[in-house]
Formats: structure tokens, sequence, C-alpha cells
């Protein structure tokens, strides 16, 4: 136990949040945590207790929590200039352009700031039927995009649509799931001709014939981390073009690194994206939402457009630092060797429980999806939470996910060391023997 932080408990804090708060802004615990202070992997509450966080905000404070160097640079920039606007050029937007140019896949190359994912993705949405001239979109079940209108309706879970359908156009291709593939058990590359085959009849049959874009996350997070088959997006990517459309690659949640190996998950398939949209770890937790593409799309966005606050300076001066360390780093590197010996660890705990029906993932995004057995594999809720709830009494934090809530979610900041994720694991077995128990 830590040392109290100073100013209202916790207690205190949780009755205001009640009273002053929309009750949908809903916290994941029973007895929430009220969080006062970050460094690098470890949060505090208000009452000093220290947690090691392996969620990161959902994979946003991508090099730890209050990074020294992203503080300082932010610091700097405060006090000399705080907002702009788009009406106005500052150095730190053309600046973090050009590093996202740099690493981004093939040839996008400019981009449009925004405060989040959701913006993001309204962004590239917009753009495509601009350039295409074309209205329809093709989604994927499962798939998360944000809580406008546009996203919410882009968005296949009910649990994230508070309106019944509202924008028309949008349909929804099957998604590629392995663990519940509706083709083949288990799930391999054959499965990819069933999944062209659906969004080819999908795109004959519910559309004109003439979408302007498929938009789909790499690696689907709210989802519950689902990685596709191999050959997927080549596929998907190739049908898309051939009907004259634009695949979007939404890399909120996968990009940056995290997947290992590769700055973007796209990248892992080979597949060079008509536009692609980022959030979440491009800032370590300031609002920056990005859309890049190539300059001939760009190009077709002709009438007037302001983001008020995208790409004001102190966030774009984050995105630089962040950056700069994220490239120092080698963090898809990092992420791939520690990725690899949490997954080791993971899959030491699947074959150990009998509700762990899936281990899955990709570099530091790491799923365990909680089944009642393996035979089933009838999804669990009640236990995911149980193991949810149980991890923090430990001292761990983690996510959840999937279309039932039952899916457990890791995603620890990219430069997590080999000593904190050997005790993540630790926590994760204790938290697991005692649910078992339980």
């Amino acid at each position: 136990m830590g040392v109290r932080a100073a100013g209202p408990d916790s207690a205190a804090v949780k009755a205001g949040h009640r009273e002053y708060l929309f009750p949908c802004v809903t916290p994941y615990y029973a007895d929430p945590v009220v969080v006062v202070r970050g460094l690098g992997l470890k949060v505090w509450d208000a009452d000093g207790r220290e947690y090691l966080d392996f969620f990161s905000g959902i994979l946003t404070t991508a090099v730890g929590h209050c990074h020294p160097e992203v503080v300082e640079r932010v610091q700097e920039q405060l006090a000399t200039l705080g907002h702009s606007s788009t009406l106005y050029l500052t150095e730190a937007q053309v600046e973090l352009a050009r590093r996202l140019a740099e690493i981004a896949p093939g040839r996008l190359r400019q981009s449009f700031f925004t405060n989040s994912g959701t913006e993001a993705i309204e962004t590239a949405i917009i753009l495509a039927c601009m350039y295409t001239g074309r209205t329809e979109i093709i989604a994927l079940r499962y798939g998360y995009s944000g809580r406008s209108i546009l996203a919410s309706n882009l968005t296949a879970h009910s649990a994230w649509r508070p309106l019944p359908t509202t924008v028309p156009g949008i349909k929804h291709a099957l998604s590629p799931y392995p663990y519940r593939c509706p083709f083949r058990s288990p799930c391999d590359d054959t499965c990819v001709d069933a999944f062209a085959n659906d969004l080819e009849e999908l795109i004959v049959t519910t559309t004109n014939g003439k979408p302007a874009a498929f938009i789909a996350e790499t690696i689907q997070g709210v989802g519950g981390y689902i990685v596709p088959p191999p050959g997927y997006f080549q596929r998907m990517a190739e049908i898309v073009h051939r009907y004259g459309g634009l695949f979007i690659c939404d890399e909120v949640q996968a990009g940056f690194g995290r997947t290992g190996e590769h700055w973007f998950g796209i990248e892992h398939w080979g597949v060079e994206p008509d536009i692609m949209v980022m959030a979440k770890g491009i800032a370590s937790g300031f609002p920056v939402g990005a859309t890049i593409t190539r300059p001939e799309i760009a190009a077709a966005w002709t009438t007037k457009t302001i983001s008020t606050f995208g790409g004001n300076p102190v966030s774009m001066a984050a995105g630089i630092a962040t950056n700069e360390v994220m490239v120092r780093e080698n963090v898809p590197a990092r992420a791939a060797a520690r990725g690899k010996q949490l997954r080791t660890g993971l899959d030491e705990l699947g074959r150990r429980y009998g509700w762990i029906g899936d281990v899955r993932g990709m570099g530091l995004m790491q799923a365990l999806e909680i089944v009642e057995d393996k035979q089933s594999k009838t999804p669990n809720p009640k236990k995911a939470k149980g193991l949810l709830e149980t991890a923090k009494d430990e001292g761990l934090l983690i996510g959840l996910g999937g279309l039932n809530g039952h899916v457990i979610r890791l995603g620890p900041s990219l430069l997590v060391t080999e000593e904190e994720t050997a005790d993540a694991l630790a926590r994760m077995s204790r938290a697991c023997t005692n649910v078992d128990r339980s």
C-alpha cells in the first residue's frame, strides 16, 4: 500500500461521478479505481494503492504514463503557443505529418488531424465518398468505429449502437473471426475464399455494385482482438478495388508498432491501404486523430472544412515527442520480443484452464477468450468479469472486450520491460487460480 494522494479521497470522487456525470460514463469495476497519478507502467489510486497498468488507457499511453520527454515537450509548447486552429500554420503540425509519412506504408503521405479515432474515421469515410463519387460503405461485423452517428452505424456491436440504424448505405460483411469461423474449424487460409465470396456477394446483392469503400480494423479491438487468417486482407483489398472502391485501414488500436515487427498492423499482410486512420497511441494520451492518404485522394476534398482543435500545437508536440521515443526505442521490435514473452505465458494459462477457449493476438495486443468450456465455446462474460476484478485485486489493470464482454484484453505500454511482463503474468496466473476456485 502506497501513500494516499493529496486531494479528495476516492469516496468523494465516486460520489461526484454519480452526481455530475452521465450514467452511461460507466467505469470498469464494481468498486471503481480513482486514478490520480501515473509513471511508466504504474498508476496509483486516490487511496495510495499501486497498480501495474496492462491496458494503458485502451492502448493509448503507448510509451507509458507521463514519459519525461513527452511531459517536457508539452510544457515547453504550452508555455509558447497553446492553440491556433487549422486556420493558421504551425511547424509542429507539419513536423508530425512529416513523421507519419515517413513510417506509413506505401504512398500514404498527406494527413488531416482531428481529436479522436471517431473523427479520423468520419474524415476517411467522407473523403472516400468524395474521391469515388459514391456513398455505400462496407464494414465488418464485430467491428467498432466510435461513438458518432456515422461511427456507431459502422459499428457492429448492438451494445455500442445507441440508436436504430440511421445512416443508409452501410453494409456489414462477415468478420474473419477464426475462433468462431462459420466455414471451418479450425479456421485456416482456405477460409479466405469463403470470406471473399461473402464480400463479393454482399456487394452484388446488397449494394448498387459500386461501393465507395471497405473499412476494417487490422485487428478488431472491441471485438476481442480478432486476428484474421493469412491472406485475408490481400483478397478483400483486391475485391473492393475491382469494384472501384477504396480500402480504408483502421489502425486506431493496432498502429504504432503494437503488433510487433512493423509500424502498422496492415504491413503484416503486405497490403497498402488507400486511406489509413490512427489515434490512441499516437500522442501518449493527448487528443489526436489522424487520417493519412495519397495526395491524389486528399485532393478530392475541395469544399471548406476546419477542425478547431485538430492539430493543436500542444497535442502535436506530444505526438512528435512520442514518435521520437518510439523511433529511438524501435518499438516494433520491442513489441515483438515482449509480445512473444507475454504470449508464451498466456498460452500456458490457456492449457491450464478449460474456460480459456482461445489465446490470440499479435505483439503487445493479446487476448484470452473466456468460455464455459472448450467444447461448447459458449461465451462466459461472468467469469471474464470475475477475472477482471480478481486481476485488479492482484494490482493488475487489464481490459474487457468481445461481443458478450467475455474477452480479456491486454495491451501494455510498448516500453514494457521483461521484468514487468513477467510480473504481470505472475499476477494473471494468481488471478486465474482464484477465479478457478470461486
